[in-house]
């Protein structure tokens, strides 16, 4: 799920634009139809997050399409895909859509939780980003990209005047006790950042050799790192201050604290920043599959996706080209570099050995 800061209410008032005429462009989106007297259960993660779209999102698309929108909060981690799984075994569905994790997408696919969605009836999920196009194996489209965010390079303007232009900063021996880095393999994602940077990218981890050979060379910067952190607050703070003047950080949420006079910087390393996501996926208990549909096609215009940048503060699912997104707007949320994206498979195939190595050879 988002990073917690996403349920800052500070970030909300520093986001451009507005929704004026939303609604009005979303009665011509095509394939939008109106259905009266509908109502559609969506999960969204909770927190201010959820709030954004009960203010922003679900409105204009009722107005839009007729269909009522019955937010649910969604619980931190895998808890939800639990529910989700022993609610289908009762054919009960707590929400017909949710915003799923990547990795809660693979593990609900093992156990064919999804409804297959028609991709007839979802046109808009082919402009989005391949890798945010959820499958089974045979093919079946299982969920399609909701929001995005990026991870980046961040940096205290005051101790470092000069901008970082590669990962490969965080193993310099001049920042020795000075880095502050998540402190858990699934979140951090340091792994693909290492593979990016120093490997050609991440297919080194496609085996145990290659990972622990990803491990190994992570672990030379264990030196300069001075905070292993799981309180984004804390780290957050001590960016702000000095005190950890460096690190890995959320882009969107460092730029509100630019914008508040704070002096510290996002970099999108040349390497590319960590694209993180959640998709839309539909319970196989659901009975409205088909209202479920429509809400993922209106979700991928791009009118939607820009107003989600605007709105939501996350980043375009689909090419940026598609959106009126402005240059500043953008930068806010996104960059045109390609990104590092996460392997998520091996978080749900290899969690525990990747746990353990993780604790033995990085933050023991």
């Amino acid at each position: 799920m988002p990073k917690t800061p996403l349920a800052a209410p500070s970030r909300r008032a520093l986001l451009a634009g507005g929704i004026a005429g939303a609604a009005a462009i979303g009665l011509g989106f095509p394939g939008i139809v109106r259905a009266a007297d509908k109502r559609l259960k969506v999960g969204v993660y909770g927190g201010y997050f959820k709030d954004s779209f009960d203010k922003h999102i679900f409105p204009e698309f009722t107005k839009a399409t007729g269909i009522a929108i019955d937010s649910v909060a969604e619980p931190t981690g895998e808890a939800w895909l639990v529910q989700l799984e022993q609610a289908a075994r009762a054919k009960q569905a707590p929400a017909d859509v949710s915003m799923m994790s990547q990795v809660a997408m693979l593990k609900g696919a093992a156990v064919e939780l999804w409804a297959p969605l028609d991709e007839a009836r979802i046109p808009g999920a082919k402009t989005v980003h391949a890798h945010l196009q959820n499958r089974y194996a045979d093919g079946r489209l299982t969920g399609v990209g909701a929001v995005s965010w990026y991870i980046t390079l961040v940096t205290n303007t005051k101790t470092y005047p000069e901008a970082p232009t590669s990962w490969a900063e965080l193993w310099d021996a001049k920042h020795k006790d000075q880095l502050g880095l998540m402190a858990l393999v699934s979140n951090s994602f340091l792994l693909e950042v290492t593979a990016a940077t120093f490997f050609g990218g991440t297919a080194i981890m496609d085996t145990e050799d290659g990972i622990l050979k990803v491990m190994e060379k992570l672990a030379e910067l264990k030196p300069n790192v001075k905070l292993w952190y799981r309180d984004e607050a804390q780290f957050e703070q001590a960016l702000k201050s000095g005190e950890v003047p460096m690190g890995e950080y959320y882009h969107d949420v460092t730029g509100l604290a630019v914008a508040d006079g704070h002096p510290v910087r996002s970099t999108f390393p040349k390497e590319g920043g960590i694209n993180d996501s959640g998709s839309w996926a539909v319970s196989k208990a659901s009975k409205a599959v088909d209202l479920a549909e429509v809400f993922i096609e209106y979700m991928c215009q791009p009118a939607i996706q820009a107003l989600l940048s605007r709105k939501v503060g996350t980043a375009p699912t689909i090419d940026r080209k598609l959106t009126d997104l402005t240059d500043a707007e953008f930068a806010a949320v996104s960059s045109e570099i390609t990104p590092i994206v996460p392997r998520y498979d091996l978080y749900q195939s290899k969690a525990d050995w990747l746990s353990q190595k993780w604790t033995e050879l990085i933050v023991g």
